[in-house]
């Protein structure tokens, strides 16, 4: 058997047993020197030969020609949006005096207060005003210390949050305080009866 020593003319060695990342039907990226020093040449931006024309250099003006900040339009625009950020971050939005349930473990948070319902797990999180919600579920588990809470909204959709209580105990606590919040904001359409005289 004969076997060619040197260099390899021919197209690199393709599949998933030298490329990880490799999926059937797709075709390889462009490889080589050629191919790259093509596409250079071929990009905006670029002088015939192959140099990157720097704009920047191009388009900035000269050291007596310089702007005010507040000369063009979108800088006035950003600085009227950064004065309505300054003036939100001062006067915070005021709490009213109502039940307000947390739980939380290392993973996942629930809070419901006034605003709503807001569920995070991880780095993913959601939110629901009352108006979006249909119901609001608790279960916890018959072994062990998962308390879940699911909140279903009208379109039939269902999301689920399990935190991991430090004893059991925490379950009666974190039901009574969550019914607390229920009472006072979630209004579930159903008409209380008249009191008859």
């Amino acid at each position: 058997m004969e076997q060619r020593i040197g260099s390899s003319s021919s197209k690199p060695l393709e599949g998933a047993g030298f490329d990880p990342a490799f999926i059937p039907g797709l075709t390889a990226p462009a490889t080589g020197r050629e191919e790259d020093a093509k596409d250079t040449k071929d990009a905006p931006g670029t002088d015939g030969d192959g140099t990157v024309a720097d704009a920047a250099t191009e388009a900035a003006p000269e050291a007596g020609e310089s702007e005010k900040p507040g000369d063009s339009p979108a800088a006035e625009a950003a600085e009227a949006v950064e004065a309505a950020e300054e003036s939100e971050d001062d006067e915070p939005e005021p709490a009213p005096d109502g039940p307000v349930f947390e739980a939380s473990d290392r993973r996942a948070a629930l809070v419901a207060d006034h605003r709503g319902v807001r569920l995070r797990l991880d780095d993913q999180e959601c939110e629901f005003r009352w108006d979006e919600i249909g119901a609001v579920e608790t279960e916890t588990a018959r072994f062990g210390k998962r308390y879940t809470v699911t909140v279903h909204t009208p379109d039939r959709r269902w999301y689920p949050l399990e935190i991991d209580a430090d004893s059991r105990r925490r379950f009666a606590e974190w039901d009574a305080a969550l019914d607390e919040v229920l009472d006072a904001y979630f209004d579930d359409g159903a008409e209380e009866p008249a009191d008859r005289v």
